[in-house]
């Protein structure tokens, strides 16, 4: 059926849509030529609708064993060409299958570039995906539906699980962690206690870990400011790595400020620079906020710094046995380049 996207800023794309489902979220895009399969499924996409601006999606099918949560989180998916014969030797099947057995409203056959220009200039925003003859009043109750906010909430876990039997006992703060960075920890010898997201700092630190783990997740992290406070009573008392949003509360937790990127760093194909090196990574990145490093204290070390942007990406404290990046050095740019931030993290908790 014909179906249209509707940015907030009045602009609309036509295109088809898998099924009659309507969708409205902040529309995103991301600029991977690969991986659709583990982008959407990546928990920080929780409340957005993505727009994959690479043309041909679904074109090696579906493999279940690299996705990276139990189901979608991203209110909505946008692409140009939704392949419906893949071909590769470990398919499962059909992108559409997938899309549609999780009931994702899904907008294909539209210009992608066009929405991905629309954003670069203006920013995210808002946008619904609708049929094409909704009527305007139905369109407008969509527009006016708020936002969502509490969105670790949704995709944190709802009890304490355990995962791995390694060397080193790490407490994971589970903001929407994905499923590779959980496999890597345990891979470089950890065994893994999984809190959820809201869990009092005193009941981390009861089960006397090795490390603290604060993992990726959606959202702004000034929506959560009770999950900052107990990340604050955990900077001191255990070596702590955080990526993506666990950047972003270490951030927040130690005095600092964040802000809203125009329209976020989402793809595989993004450049970071180790400024204690002087080497440039290629990263995978999904995030849409910052920290602002001139707002970080006098003992915070930024490690990392976006090329693009000239953001940052990493910081450590070294005094706290803190260290972070803003990137998923599990997602395989590279592919291992970055893996050597987690064998610093096992330094960290053999204190070396």
């Amino acid at each position: 059926m014909k179906g249209v996207l509707i940015l907030e800023n009045g602009r609309k794309f036509y295109g088809h849509m898998l099924a009659h489902e309507a969708a409205v979220g902040e529309v995103v895009f991301n600029t991977g030529m690969t991986g659709y399969q583990e982008t959407f499924t990546d928990p920080s996409y929780a409340g957005q609708i993505i727009t994959m601006t690479y043309p041909l999606i679904g074109n090696y099918g579906l493999f279940h064993e690299i996705e990276q949560a139990n189901k979608p989180y991203a209110n909505g998916f946008i692409v140009s060409e939704l392949c419906d014969m893949p071909s590769n030797w470990q398919n499962e099947g059909t992108l559409s299958t997938f899309i549609m057995t999780h009931h994702i409203p899904c907008l294909y056959g539209v210009d992608t570039r066009a929405i991905t220009r629309s954003i670069r200039q203006q920013g995210v925003m808002k946008g619904v995906i609708v049929p094409a003859d909704m009527e305007e009043n139905a369109v407008k109750e969509l527009f006016d539906t708020p936002l969502e906010t509490q969105l670790v909430q949704q995709v944190t876990t709802r009890t304490i699980r355990h995962q791995g039997s390694g060397r080193f006992h790490v407490a994971v703060m589970d903001y929407g962690a994905k499923t590779n960075i959980l496999k890597d920890l345990v891979k470089n010898d950890c065994r893994l206690t999984v809190f959820p997201a809201a869990t009092k700092a005193e009941d981390v630190l009861a089960i006397n870990p090795d490390g603290i783990f604060l993992s990726n997740g959606p959202g702004d992290p000034k929506d959560v400011p009770h999950i900052v406070n107990e990340v604050k009573k955990m900077i001191g008392q255990k070596p702590i790595f955080g990526i993506c949003l666990g950047l972003q509360m270490l951030g927040l937790a130690l005095g600092g400020t964040s802000r809203k990127l125009t329209f976020g760093h989402r793809g595989a194909n993004h450049p970071v620079k180790d400024v204690c090196t002087g080497r440039v990574y290629i990263t995978s990145q999904n995030h849409g906020y910052v920290i602002d490093e001139d707002s970080l204290p006098n003992n915070v070390v930024v490690t990392h710094r976006n090329l693009h942007d000239n953001t940052l990406e990493g910081f450590k404290c070294p005094e706290m046995n803190i260290m972070c990046v803003q990137y998923h050095p599990e997602a395989s740019p590279g592919p291992t380049d970055n893996l050597y931030l987690f064998e610093q993290f096992i330094k960290m908790m053999e204190g070396k």
